[in-house]
């Protein structure tokens, strides 16, 4: 992998993550049309720079973090299911991950859902997280585990089909990611570590830093958009983007997937 391909990489990333497109179906799409997506590499720096994505969380939220007990006990029994479910089924999502076709369906499905979510949970106002409301919201962050579906976007949903605000759903899925998304990729260094070469150091560390940076922009975009027009501009891009995949598929086009 070249300087400029991490580069890329880690933008689409920074965009992507925090919104409800899905991170890890664009970080395949675009590896694979770059002709990277077989590299073991690939796999790890894909994960290893959500570390980057995390940090812009904490510190465009890091007032937010300083709250109490509740607020992190709240974040862990969401996280909960997550963890459980992903660690028994990791090798299941591993072979999904290399999967086009896995990837163009979920944009489609995910999009349909999201033109329509709008007309289903709607409401404006703020009301407490319970705990009984952050495990239904965990429990809908297992979903995005398919390529395609987007964290994102199966928490803000289940967290709005629990009367939160679109607003407050987006903020608590993003204090979410940082968890899920800290032992997700910890978990992947801790079973690739031994693999990172002295070069891939240097790589690596510009693939977090630009993640950082424009995951940052990203958040402060989506939160604005989310809350004056919803999701339905998201919810076409997806099915455009899901059709053109099947499209490329159909006609015989070879993806860099192995």
């Amino acid at each position: 992998m070249s300087i400029w391909q991490a580069i890329i990489l880690a933008i689409v990333e920074g965009i992507t993550e925090f919104l409800p497109v899905s991170s890890t179906g664009h970080m395949i799409i675009a590896s694979s049309f770059m002709g990277i997506s077989h590299l073991e590499f690939t796999k790890m720096f894909t994960v290893n720079i959500q570390f980057g994505a995390i940090l812009s969380v904490l510190v465009l939220y890091w007032k937010r973090f300083f709250q109490t007990a509740d607020f992190y006990f709240k974040l862990f029994v969401a996280f909960l299911p997550a963890a459980v479910i992903g660690f028994l089924v990791n090798d299941f999502i591993d072979a999904l991950l290399e999967n086009v076709v896995v990837v163009a369906v979920s944009l489609l499905v995910g999009g349909i859902i999201l033109i329509f979510i709008d007309r289903i949970a709607n409401d404006t106002r703020e009301k407490p997280v319970t705990y009984w409301t952050a495990l239904k919201i965990g429990f809908f962050q297992c979903i995005a585990m398919i390529p395609g579906v987007s964290r994102s976007a199966s928490t803000i949903i289940g967290g709005m089909l629990q009367g939160l605000s679109r607003k407050q759903a987006a903020e608590f899925s993003f204090f979410l990611a940082v968890p899920t998304m800290a032992a997700a990729g910890g978990y992947k260094l801790l079973k690739t570590y031994d693999t990172i070469k002295a070069e891939d150091i240097q790589t690596l560390l510009i693939g977090n830093l630009v993640a950082f940076v424009v995951a940052m922009l990203a958040i402060k975009f989506f939160i604005s958009f989310l809350t004056k027009y919803g999701f339905k501009v998201f919810g076409y891009y997806r099915i455009i983007l899901g059709l053109i995949l099947l499209g490329l598929l159909a006609s015989g086009y070879k993806l860099d997937v192995v």
